[in-house]
């Protein structure tokens, strides 16, 4: 009786185990279910080519927002709203992403250097409106701008950032050939060429520079009231794009 007992209590305990062993299984493919259906609520919002260019602005807000170096492909994935794989997964790492980026600000000073040379009438008008605007995109985007000069954060062999880069070059060397009436090609310049461009590239980009970096601002100070970057930039113009050489 007693062993018939034992066998009865064994065969009642047998069940209560197999729900266990089930459950314990079931946990992990559960978890699996979750991760999954997060990553697509991650990325549901938008298709391939259209999260690329998310990442891209994500990455822009950032940039002005906390700097380069608040700039990481993590950041960028939470500020899209994406897996933090999404970044790695369109742009390699963070110097492709950078870089793109980039692009994106020489094509922006590019279309802001193009309408500022469509609202002038001479060359001379056309180099200085095209002066201005340099300075107008550095105030406006500081990030972006000390980004695109950033060269050992970028990869200038990218074909992206390649192209807006040179067509900015390009844009720069037709303005100073205007001036002096004559053609120049951006790839086979004379010296006298060359310093005329680097003459008229440092004068507007050295003043954006100091102006971003606070460092025209004791000069203001001593200037006459009301005077302000944008006329001291006109006065220094004055002086130095109307005189080509």
């Amino acid at each position: 009786m007693k062993t018939r007992r034992d066998s009865r209590a064994g065969s009642k305990l047998e069940p209560s185990r197999k729900p266990v062993r089930r459950a314990a299984a079931a946990r992990p493919a559960r978890a699996k279910g979750a991760a999954k259906a997060k990553a697509s609520v991650e990325t549901t919002p938008y298709h391939h080519g259209a999260l690329h260019d998310a990442l891209l602005q994500a990455a822009e807000r950032l940039l002005e927002r906390d700097g380069l170096g608040g700039l990481t492909l993590r950041a960028v994935a939470r500020e899209a709203g994406v897996s933090h794989a999404a970044p790695t997964h369109h742009f390699g790492d963070l110097t492709g992403l950078v870089s793109e980026l980039a692009a994106i600000g020489f094509r922006q000073f590019n279309q802001a250097a193009t309408a500022a040379d469509a609202s002038a009438n001479t060359a001379l008008e056309k180099a200085m409106a095209r002066a201005k605007a340099y300075v107008a995109f550095a105030q406006g985007h500081p990030g972006m701008f000390s980004l695109m000069f950033r060269t050992e954060r970028l990869d200038m062999k990218r074909p992206a950032l390649h192209e807006a880069a040179s067509a900015a070059f390009e844009g720069l060397a037709g303005s100073v050939g205007a001036q002096r009436q004559e053609a120049i090609a951006a790839r086979a310049l004379s010296l006298d060429q060359a310093a005329a461009i680097v003459r008229a590239w440092s004068l507007v980009h050295g003043f954006s520079m100091l102006l971003l970096d606070g460092r025209l601002s004791e000069i203001l100070d001593w200037l006459p009231k009301g005077t302000d970057a944008a006329t001291l930039l006109d006065a220094m113009l004055k002086t130095s794009v109307t005189r080509p050489s």
